[in-house]
C-alpha cells in the first residue's frame, strides 16, 4: 500500500518538475507518456501543429504567447521536440496535475509519526522542559525526604494508640509537676513574707523593749517638768510620787537629769539634801523629760492635791512645758538578770 502511494507521489513530482524546467520526457521509460495521457484524459503532445493556441514562446517558458514559434520545436510523442515546446493561450498540461483518486490516504499512525519525528524543538521549549524537569526532581526529593523522616508513617494502629497514650501520660505528669512547682513557689513566697513580717515584728518589739529597758534613745511628744527646791524641802519620796504619777498618766520614756528611768529605778537620799537615783547623785534643779501624750501628762500633775500642789506646799516650784518633740537620750547598760530565765515554751507572747 505504501509503495503504491509513494510511486504515485513520485510521478506527480516528476511531472511538475519537467513542467517548470521544460525538460523533455524520458524515453527510457516506456509507457510513461501513455499512462500520463490516460490519467489526464488527453493524448500525448504532438508538436506545434497538434496544440492549438498559436505560436511558440521563449525557450523554457511554455504557455506564454508571442513570437513566431521559430524557437520551439515540434513536440512529438515521448518529448522528442526542442525545448520550449509549442504553446499558445491554451491550458498548461504540465503545470498542475490533479491528485490520483486511486492513491490511498496515509494512515493516522503514519501521520502521527511524521508529525513527531524528526522532533522540532525550539530553544524556549528546551529551557521550559529543563525547568520542569528540575521542578519535578525537587518535588520528588522533598516528598521522599518527608516520607523517610516521619517515623510514624506506615505504623500499625496499635502502635499509634500506644504512642498517643504515652503522650497523654507525659502531659499529665507535666501538669502535675507544674502544679507542684507552683505550690512550692506559693509556699516560699508565703514563707518569705512570714519571715519578713516576723523579722519586722521582732525589730519593732526590740525597739519597744529597748525603750522600756533604756538601751535605745527615744523621741516623741511629751512634757518637760522642772522642779526647783531652794529650801531643800523636797525629799526622795516626793520625786518617786512624781515618777509614779507620770507613769500612771501614760509616760513611755522618762529621763531625770542624766539618769534613764527604767523598771528597777530607785531613789535614795543618804544625806539630807543629797539625792541619788539608781546610785547616781543628782542635783537641783530636777529636770524630768517625759515622752507621752501632753494632754494626759500635764493635767495629771495639776490635779487638786497632786504633785504640783504638794511641791508648792514645800515651797518648791514646778514648771511644766508641753512639747511635740522631747528627746530622751540617756542610756542604760543592759545587765543580765541573776535568776530570771526564758521559759522553755516561751513563744512570741501569743
Amino acid at each position: 500500500m505504501f509503495g503504491a502511494a509513494a510511486e504515485g507521489e513520485e510521478r506527480g513530482r516528476g511531472w511538475r518538475r519537467r513542467a517548470r524546467t521544460g525538460e523533455p520526457a524520458a524515453t527510457g521509460r516506456p509507457g510513461a507518456a501513455d499512462r500520463s495521457a490516460d490519467r489526464d484524459g488527453v493524448g500525448p503532445p504532438v508538436g506545434d501543429e497538434g496544440v492549438p493556441g498559436g505560436t511558440g514562446a521563449d525557450p523554457g517558458d511554455p504557455g506564454r504567447t508571442g513570437g513566431d514559434g521559430s524557437h520551439g520545436g515540434s513536440g512529438g510523442a515521448g518529448g522528442t521536440g526542442g525545448p520550449g515546446g509549442g504553446g499558445g493561450d491554451g491550458p498548461d498540461d504540465f503545470a498542475e496535475l490533479p491528485e490520483d483518486p486511486n492513491t490511498p490516504e496515509p494512515s493516522g499512525r503514519r501521520r502521527l509519526a511524521t508529525a513527531l519525528w524528526p522532533p522540532r524543538v525550539s530553544r524556549a521549549q528546551l529551557v521550559v522542559g529543563v525547568l520542569l524537569f528540575a521542578l519535578g526532581a525537587g518535588l520528588a526529593i522533598q516528598v521522599r525526604s518527608n516520607t523517610e523522616s516521619d517515623p510514624l508513617r506506615g505504623a500499625r494502629e496499635s502502635d499509634l494508640v500506644r504512642v498517643l497514650d504515652e503522650l497523654e501520660q507525659r502531659t499529665e505528669r507535666l501538669d502535675d509537676e507544674q502544679q507542684r512547682l507552683e505550690l512550692s513557689r506559693d509556699q516560699l513566697e508565703n514563707s518569705n513574707n512570714r519571715a519578713e513580717e516576723a523579722r519586722q515584728q521582732t525589730d519593732q518589739r526590740a525597739q519597744v523593749l529597748g525603750i522600756l529597758a533604756g538601751t535605745v534613745k527615744a523621741t516623741g511628744p511629751g512634757i518637760t517638768l522642772t522642779i526647783t527646791d531652794p529650801q531643800n524641802q523636797v525629799r526622795a519620796d516626793m520625786l518617786l510620787d512624781t515618777l509614779q504619777e507620770l507613769r500612771a498618766a501614760g509616760a513611755e520614756a522618762i529621763q531625770i537629769n542624766q539618769v534613764r528611768v527604767v523598771a528597777e529605778t530607785f531613789f535614795n537620799e543618804p544625806v539630807l539634801g543629797q539625792m541619788q537615783i539608781d546610785g547616781q547623785s543628782v542635783s537641783q534643779p530636777y529636770v524630768f523629760k517625759v515622752i507621752g501624750n501632753p494632754q494626759d501628762l500635764e493635767p495629771a500633775l495639776n490635779i487638786p492635791g497632786g504633785v504640783i500642789r504638794t511641791l508648792e506646799k514645800k515651797q518648791a516650784q514646778a514648771v511644766v512645758v508641753p512639747s511635740q518633740q522631747v528627746v530622751v537620750d540617756a542610756l542604760r547598760v543592759p545587765t543580765a538578770p541573776d535568776y530570771a530565765r526564758p521559759a522553755p515554751d516561751a513563744g512570741n507572747g501569743g
